[in-house]
């Protein structure tokens, strides 16, 4: 079953982002210096690393600087098999694909869509062949 497996947060001020969610949470926020090259439009990737309350690694996120006014609020993305089948399936359910298919190289593929209640979500194929 597909599931949540990061979130991005936009911002105006990364600095001031940075502090606000390590102060408040804790969590660990380091430029990102992974594999490939960031997607289309982005100039810094920031990982944000969180832990349980028995201090286990959990779900991973980013802090980015945001790229509209529109971009409002954490963005979700969920885990799915084909990033392209499931841009089909929210279509025909009434939703619409915001941001269409785009790489990240060697880590997958991500789209960014929007429910019937124009709530943004996006989803994620793994794939380290991605180009």
């Amino acid at each position: 079953m597909p599931t949540i497996v990061h979130f991005e947060i936009p911002s105006d001020n990364i600095e001031r982002s940075k502090k606000f969610y390590n102060e408040l949470f804790g969590w660990n926020i380091e430029k990102w210096s992974g594999p490939g090259s960031l997607p289309e439009g982005l100039e810094e990737y920031l990982i944000i690393t969180t832990m349980d309350d028995k201090g286990n690694k959990s779900i991973a996120g980013g802090l980015i600087k945001r790229q509209s006014p529109q971009q409002q609020g954490m963005t979700n993305y969920i885990d799915v098999k084909s990033v392209q089948e499931y841009s089909a399936k929210v279509e025909q359910l009434g939703g619409k694909v915001m941001i269409p298919k785009k790489p990240v190289p060697g880590m997958g593929y991500f789209a960014v869509c929007m429910d019937t209640e124009n709530n943004s979500f996006g989803i994620w194929e793994t794939d380290a062949n991605a180009k």
